[in-house]
C-alpha cells in the first residue's frame, strides 16, 4: 500500500493528528491483509521522516525526480514499514 501526500494544516499541528493517521493507515493495510506501507518524502521534510522512522518505516532509497534536483543535491527518501504477513 502506498501512503500519499498526507499533510495536516499548519494550525493542526502539534497535537498528534500526523501520528494518528499513520497509525491508523497501518492499521487499515494490516486489516487489509498488504505486506507492508511505502512512501517517498523529500530532503527537506524533517519532521515528516521523524514521524514515519517513529511509526516503524525504514528509509530503503533515495532518487533524484528531476536533473535540476540531482544538481542542488534535492533527494527524495523512499520508506517501507514491513507489516508481517499480509498477502498483497
Amino acid at each position: 500500500l502506498e501512503l500519499k501526500r498526507m499533510s495536516v494544516s499548519r494550525e493542526h499541528r502539534g497535537r498528534g493528528l500526523a501520528r494518528a493517521l499513520c497509525r491508523e493507515v497501518l492499521g487499515f493495510a494490516r486489516a487489509r491483509g498488504y505486506g507492508a506501507v511505502v512512501l517517498s518524502t523529500s530532503i527537506v521534510q524533517v519532521a515528516a521522516q521523524r514521524l514515519y522512522e517513529g511509526q516503524g518505516f525504514r528509509k530503503v532509497g533515495t532518487s533524484y525526480h528531476t536533473l535540476l534536483g540531482t544538481f542542488l543535491n534535492f533527494q527524495f527518501f523512499h520508506y517501507r514499514c514491513d507489516l508481517g504477513d499480509g498477502i498483497k
